[in-house]
């Protein structure tokens, strides 16, 4: 969902605001958004107070799994979550099964990943059979 206000614009959040904004807007805490990404809640909590930032390909995860644009994760422009008084309260049957589609997203993303370096690893060995 596009943000029209700019309520988590480069002007007004940085990327660790709108990276917890839209943890919080999908309902997950640091310690559950690590666990998706296989990484330690220190390090979601180091990227939501920008004192590091993910690499690209986590970034990439982070976004699948928070269903957000990962221009608006950088910059604020593109789609984000909506600002808290036009969130629309769900069941927790459809959480879950949001909550599922975003995992299942991550895991997608990882896996093409994994096919890529797998695929350039078979490559190199086709051109030398030795």
């Amino acid at each position: 969902m596009t943000d029209d206000l700019g309520w988590f614009s480069e002007e007004t959040a940085t990327f660790g605001d709108r990276l917890a904004g839209a943890r919080e807007a999908a309902g997950m805490d640091q310690k559950a958004l690590a666990e998706k990404l296989g990484v330690k809640t220190n390090v979601i909590s180091g990227w939501e107070n920008d004192l590091k930032e993910p690499r690209a390909n986590r970034l990439q995860m982070v976004s699948g799994i928070l269903g957000v644009s990962i221009t608006w994760l950088l910059t604020g422009e593109g789609d984000g979550p909506d600002a808290p008084d036009d969130q629309i309260v769900l069941s927790n049957d459809l959480l879950d099964m949001l909550a599922e589609m975003r995992s299942l997203r991550g895991q997608i993303a990882q896996t093409g990943e994994n096919l890529a370096r797998l695929e350039k690893r078979l490559r190199a060995a086709l051109k030398d059979p030795t």
